[in-house]
């Protein structure tokens, strides 16, 4: 247990300082934030969430970093296009089988304005969702045309105005198939979770060289611009250990936060509920509200690196 501070007027409370006083200062904290607003990127970013392995926090970091951007006053998309349909789940967002959804904005039957959703967790967040109907849409893509292009095209700037959003998170299947390409293929960025964990690099090659495929080939814009490692345990230290390794190897791409292994991220979604809205005073809810800042930090000084280009 986190020991009181030693002056107990510094958390505001006459009574002093209490477990459940000091989980609310920062549950208003996380909800409230007095700082406003985080900084609005100078472009719109599109961002791909990618990791072929499955289980290591992709989808919940997606939806989470969503709603830390959307909390902080910035309109945030997310584009659910797992089959599994776990971000649109944690969203509490409708994803039935017939109701307006990804899959019909790949095979072009609705807009993708038509198929987004506003979540009731944020006033800024929105979700295209994913049905059970995308199951079969990579057999069916692969007879298209400009397969790989699908959610590109839907993806347009003038789709993007109007609904008017700052950011776009696209979690993708845990796999490197056409719907994971047609994701790499409509962003500028891929975001990367690695979990501290003995397995955390392997696999990661084939992802790196299949982004590297789709920049020489579709989209020279891409990069992978964020690393963020999830699921670290200080408790071991293997944890430490994949931490140095990755930061020794991909460098400033790695966030500084990190994301703690923590039961109430595990249950969020269980509600149908982001972590921030389950219970923004934990660990988890404030390491996802710190990663958000990062990357909205990141969008500000990619502004200023192209001012001084």
């Amino acid at each position: 247990m986190t020991p009181p501070p030693s002056d107990p007027a510094s958390t505001g409370h006459e009574l002093g300082w209490t477990p459940i006083a000091e989980e609310a200062v920062r549950a208003a904290s996380v909800l409230h934030p007095k700082e406003g607003a985080l900084p609005r990127p100078n472009r719109r970013r599109v961002l791909t969430v990618a990791n072929q392995k499955g289980g290591v926090g992709k989808t919940t970091s997606t939806v989470n970093l969503a709603a830390a951007l959307a909390v902080h006053g910035l309109k945030t998309l997310v584009i659910d296009l797992d089959p599994q349909g776990n971000a649109s789940t944690a969203l509490d967002i409708d994803h039935r089988s017939g109701t307006p959804s990804i899959y019909e904005v790949l095979i072009g039957e609705v807009s993708l304005a038509e198929a987004a959703q506003q979540s009731e967790q944020s006033s800024n967040l929105y979700c295209v969702p994913a049905t059970i109907d995308l199951a079969g849409a990579e057999i069916e893509l692969v007879s298209m045309a400009s397969r790989e292009m699908r959610l590109k095209e839907a993806l347009s700037s003038e789709i993007l105005d109007e609904i008017g959003v700052d950011y776009v998170f696209i979690d993708c299947p845990p796999s490197l198939g056409l719907l994971t390409v047609n994701a790499m293929v409509a962003a500028q960025e891929v975001l990367i979770p690695i979990q501290c964990e003995y397995y955390a690099l392997e696999g990661l090659g084939q992802l790196l060289s299949n982004i590297e495929l789709v920049q020489a080939h579709l989209n020279r814009e891409l990069s992978v611009s964020t690393i963020l490692l999830t699921m670290y345990d200080g408790r071991t230290k293997l944890a430490d250990q994949v931490t140095n390794e990755v930061r020794n190897h991909f460098g400033d791409t790695v966030l500084k936060t990190v994301i703690p292994r923590s039961v109430k991220v595990s249950e969020a979604p269980g509600y149908g509920q982001t972590v921030l809205a389950y219970d923004p005073g934990s660990r988890g809810a404030m390491s996802y509200v710190d990663a958000a800042k990062e990357i909205a930090q990141r969008g500000v000084e990619m502004k200023e690196r192209s001012g001084t280009a």
